[in-house]
């Protein structure tokens, strides 16, 4: 009786230990094994000259390093092939931020192609970011906080907007005050702007504003897939949103509006993410 009691608990010992072996595997996996997503957006109020035109989205960085100086990111960004690069927000952590790294990957970014970067909550909160953005400019990547600018193809343009994070007006968002104040902002920047417009922003929460204020698409991330993604269910918990977000990953459309949100690329907080591998996102455009 006694043998066969210790036979069954190191069996149970041994099944604990593989499946625990397992999962710290998959863990790693998850936080390491950076992927290219690609989606493709169709619609008849694309011109003609931006079809097939290609957007690399890079969100989340949190001054993560994939190979030294960030040498696997930025190989698969050139193999993408991008048109341009959208930055959308936490290039830096405000936990333990390294200027250096994410002006090293800026350096390159624009070698591949044209960068364009908004801000996330984390610049809004690091004391470093008037150097961050002085070297980007000095890169030359673009950077919009609350400008929109025309970019031209083959004799057609769309419209790219850029909202600085809303952390550097209001902090939280204790009396609902954010929704309304980028309605106005979106409203200033679109003007009689009646092209297609493209809206880079962080925030993913803001989506029915975005779909109020009729942008095309918009490029956002922030929730870093929700974290912890589970079968079937999706991301556990994202900023702004609490459990289950709504909005975690993927594409999301509301009539005329769809919205790309990136899983992203680093971590903060929360050092780890599981079954959600860090992700470049890559649009295509197609006019129908």
């Amino acid at each position: 009786m006694r043998k066969s009691l210790i036979k069954k608990t190191r069996i149970m010992l041994c099944v604990i230990g593989t499946i625990f072996f397992i999962l710290l595997i998959w863990t790693v996996w998850s936080n390491k094994a950076l992927m290219v997503s690609t989606i493709s957006i169709s619609s008849s109020h694309i011109p003609a000259a931006f079809s097939g035109f290609r957007i690399a989205q890079v969100s989340d960085l949190h001054n993560s390093e994939f190979g030294k100086n960030n040498t696997e990111l930025l190989k698969l960004l050139s193999e993408s092939r991008p048109d341009i690069i959208a930055i959308t927000g936490d290039l830096i952590d405000a936990n333990h931020t390294d200027v250096g790294i994410a002006l090293g990957f800026a350096q390159e970014s624009v070698r591949i192609a044209p960068t364009y970067y908004v801000t996330g909550n984390h610049e809004a909160t690091c004391s470093q970011y008037g150097d961050l953005k002085a070297g980007l400019e000095e890169a030359g990547v673009i950077v919009l906080e609350d400008e929109a600018i025309s970019l031209e193809r083959g004799g057609e343009t769309i419209a790219l907007l850029g909202l600085a994070d809303p952390d550097f007006m209001v902090k939280g968002d204790m009396f609902g005050e954010v929704p309304a104040m980028v309605s106005t902002k979106l409203k200033n920047l679109i003007g009689d702007e009646s092209g297609y417009t493209i809206l880079l922003s962080h925030r993913p929460e803001l989506f029915e504003t975005y779909v109020d204020g009729g942008i095309d698409l918009v490029f956002s991330g922030h929730v870093h897939g929700g974290q912890f993604r589970l079968p079937f269910i999706g991301g556990l918990v994202a900023p702004n949103q609490g459990l289950f977000p709504k909005y975690d990953a993927g594409l999301y459309t509301d009539g005329g509006t769809s919205m790309v949100v990136s899983r992203g690329i680093g971590n903060s907080i929360i050092p780890f993410r599981f079954n959600n591998r860090p992700e470049i996102v890559l649009v295509e455009l197609n006019a129908k």
